[in-house]
């Protein structure tokens, strides 16, 4: 099947994604800075460039976009054009994140994942919910992980 854009029109599309500071990372910041928490951003010193670094907690949140890092959710479809190459970008950076998950579990840091689909979509959580579960966990939590996606909180 062929593109429906243009290669230049499909070209100026990709350019304008984001990897930093996109609409879900700034709603987590923005409700985490108003809770009184304070944070770092990118430390390209950590294992997969954490989107939010809390030091004082040794806590870390990556907010992934589904598409990209391959999450199974309704906001996740393989594009019809070049299947294979998407495929295998999508299988990349599943093991690359898998690495880093491992490398954290090894370390002192704990991390969480906010899925897109848990901000946007038909499954999306309420704000105030997903915000206080971050919260509960940064604070109380033992655990080394969490992740959140639409409905669920794991």
């Amino acid at each position: 099947m062929a593109d429906v854009h243009s290669k230049a029109a499909r070209s100026k599309n990709m350019r304008a994604i984001k990897a930093k500071n996109t609409q879900p990372e700034l709603l987590i910041r923005q409700a985490l800075y108003a809770r009184g928490f304070r944070y770092r951003l990118h430390d390209k010193g950590l294992p997969g460039t954490p989107d939010i670094v809390l030091k004082k907690y040794k806590a870390l949140i990556f907010i992934n976009g589904c598409f990209w890092h391959g999450h199974r959710c309704h906001l996740s479809k393989i594009p019809q054009t070049r299947t294979a190459f998407w495929l295998a970008k999508i299988s990349d950076n599943i093991a690359r994140d898998q690495r880093h998950q491992t490398q954290l579990l090894a370390s002192e840091w704990r991390y969480a994942v906010i899925w897109e689909c848990a901000l946007k979509g038909k499954t999306r959580l309420r704000a105030d919910y997903l915000i206080d579960c971050v919260e509960d966990w940064i604070i109380n939590s033992n655990s080394k992980s969490l992740e959140i996606s639409g409905a669920s909180v794991k």
